[in-house]
């Protein structure tokens, strides 16, 4: 069984907002004011970049969240 720290929380909430971040980035938005790097009107102009930026944040806190943050229990006999 897995026991979770304090603190937990708190890193699965960034890693949801960064997966969002991921999401929003791509969508297309006509109203935007000059064409992504990709060559389209995205709800960011930076798309590729802040794409990959969010990616790599949410895997780190995902990595952090996953190492530092669950403690194994030992069974004990």
């Amino acid at each position: 069984m897995k026991q979770k720290k304090k603190g937990y929380g708190l890193l699965m909430i960034l890693t949801i907002i960064f997966t969002l971040g991921i999401i929003s980035t791509l969508i297309p938005q006509a109203t935007a004011s000059k064409n992504c790097l990709l060559g389209y009107k995205a709800h960011c102009t930076f798309t590729p970049i802040s794409t990959l930026f969010c990616i790599i944040l949410a895997g780190a806190i995902c990595k952090i969240r996953k190492t530092k943050f669950t403690v194994q229990e030992q069974n004990k006999l």
